[in-house]
């Protein structure tokens, strides 16, 4: 425990240091140029500190089917783990991880792998466990961010796997991108159907509290209840949950088809709570990469997106209760589930139906480069 806590100051005092450390950029570029250019000069000098050792480990061809290999479980991954970096390192490495996301989306972030330090002490593991390991989260780079080429960059770890495509001065992608939390709230409370949730070691950690993603959760409900008879016949698709994300971390996500009620079905209220809902998820990213998807989804057309539920139809827990929803639109799936645990345990993600690590717009810009000819 005294070790859980150690480990937990060190990831603090890292980010502390970080926000002080990422200095903005000149308001006179293009503001989608200051986020790559933030982003490239993050990677270099990440990249920079490096010994060839570390670089070998970290990097691999932007063509190789590792940029493609994801998953939100603990396993072994490519890439250098924080574990194996120094301390400089680590701060270079998690000031890079800001230039990609909000505060809002940094703070989900840092506090999915601060979790980990919680399920050591719920899960009842030994200080120096492997499985749950706040340090275990690993970068990887696909490319080389200091040419004009096409390059790529990736944070994995358990609950936790983000990656972002460059190239010419744009940042073309950035996902798949998945959020989870175990548990889902954290409090002292005898009477949860989470059972961990019973253990008086919870009434001390410093986490207590905690919810990471209590916003994808409330607005849906909230979104849900306004729902009349006839749009929910439309929406509940089941009424038990699904016990996982349909797509699971399939490289290319689809489903055979779009269910629910559309938006073009809501009316002002519901089209309000349905918008403040797809936003909980796109302002994880910077605000310029956030306006870029949702710019795209206005271009496909907002009133085609649809919501679809399964499982409760209310966020009280107990024993056997669960709940599962998508966001699904022409461009556009998000999935969340929360029906492990007996409600505690959620699951998130986002995916891009055409340009899922940027595969559509590489493809496009492949076709419009010249390659070097005349």
């Amino acid at each position: 425990m005294r070790y859980s806590l150690f480990l937990l100051g060190c990831l603090i005092a890292s980010q502390l240091q970080v926000l002080g450390q990422v200095a903005p950029s000149p308001k006179t570029l293009p503001v989608q140029q200051r986020v790559k250019d933030e982003m490239t000069d993050a990677a270099n000098l990440f990249l920079g500190m490096l010994t060839p050792e570390q670089r070998q480990k970290t990097t691999f061809p932007f063509d190789s089917e590792e940029r493609f290999n994801w998953h939100f479980v603990p396993r072994e991954r490519k890439g250098l783990p924080l574990k194996q970096m120094t301390p400089e390192q680590r701060q270079a490495a998690m000031a890079m991880l800001k230039t990609a996301l909000s505060l809002q989306g940094y703070e989900k972030a840092t506090s999915i792998i601060d979790m980990e330090n919680v399920l050591r002490v719920i899960d009842n593991r030994p200080p120096n466990d492997v499985y749950r390991d706040p340090e275990n989260y690993s970068f990887t780079f696909f490319g080389d961010p200091a040419t004009n080429a096409p390059w790529s960059w990736r944070i994995e770890g358990h609950h936790l796997s983000l990656q972002f495509v460059a190239v010419d001065g744009k940042v073309l992608a950035q996902t798949p991108t998945f959020f989870g939390s175990n548990p889902g709230v954290l409090k002292f409370d005898s009477g949860m159907a989470d059972k961990r949730m019973s253990d008086p070691r919870v009434k001390d950690l410093p986490q207590k509290g905690r919810a990471i993603l209590k916003q994808e959760t409330e607005k849906a409900f909230a979104l849900l209840k306004t729902l009349n008879t006839d749009q929910r016949k439309q929406a509940v698709l089941a009424a038990v949950a699904y016990p996982e994300m349909v797509t699971s971390n399939k490289r290319k996500a689809s489903l055979e088809r779009m269910d629910g009620v559309k938006m073009a079905d809501m009316n002002s209220e519901q089209r309000k709570l349905f918008m403040d809902l797809i936003q909980a998820y796109l302002t994880n990213y910077r605000i310029t990469l956030a306006k870029q998807q949702l710019d795209k989804l206005k271009k496909a057309g907002l009133d085609e997106i649809r919501f679809s539920w399964a499982g409760d139809l209310t966020p009280e827990l107990g024993d056997g209760k669960g709940w599962y929803y998508r966001i699904h639109g022409p461009t556009i799936l998000i999935e969340y589930d929360n029906s492990q645990t007996n409600a505690n345990h959620i699951h998130t993600v986002v995916r891009d139906l055409t340009n899922d690590w940027g595969e559509d717009l590489l493809q496009e810009h492949y076709k419009n480069a010249s390659h070097g000819k005349d």
